[in-house]
């Protein structure tokens, strides 16, 4: 009984693989034919200006004028986007303070610095980056950052200290 069971078993299999040999592959689906081609290059968007857009628009070529285009139609000229992240800023200035209060004025620097990074326009973060700059030397960069500062917030509250500083500086130039 077990020869036959093991016979029969064997056959079935047999059977199955001559089947399977038989019949023909399956179509490839829409699915597989669009995996091997590349829609990138084919299906471009024409993305340049209309013919009659200089007459409509005579002063846009002085918007977009230092902005180039590469052969992909890649716009390279834009700004940097940064991240927006005042929580980092704001933790950044606080390690900022922290060096700042034990006279590591360039440790402070780079935390100030990277506080301006994720949060640009920042008045305080500004104000701090001009004290460093004064405390290593750098009276210009000291200067630019103190008018930022006051740019920002003209009668913030520490204003009367940007302006101070700024006296001083100009008076040691």
């Amino acid at each position: 009984m077990r020869r036959f069971l093991a016979l029969a078993s064997w056959l079935i299999l047999l059977a199955g693989l001559s089947l399977a040999q038989q019949n023909p592959p399956a179509q490839p689906s829409d699915r597989d034919r669009e995996a091997g081609e590349s829609s990138s290059r084919d299906t471009r968007i024409d993305i340049s200006a209309p013919k009659d857009d200089a007459k409509k628009h005579p002063d846009s070529a002085d918007a977009v004028s230092d902005l180039v285009v590469d052969e992909y139609a890649n716009i390279s000229g834009v700004q940097e986007m940064r991240p927006w992240n005042p929580m980092k800023a704001i933790k950044d200035e606080e390690v900022g303070d922290f060096y700042f209060k034990r006279k590591n004025y360039r440790a402070a620097l780079d935390r100030y610095q990277e506080a301006l990074y994720y949060k640009d326009n920042d008045a305080i973060a500004s104000f701090r980056v001009a004290q460093c700059q004064e405390k290593l030397g750098n009276k210009e960069e000291a200067q630019k950052f103190y008018e930022q500062y006051l740019k920002i917030l003209p009668e913030g509250p520490l204003a009367k200290d940007a302006h101070a500083s700024l006296d001083k500086l100009a008076k040691n130039k």
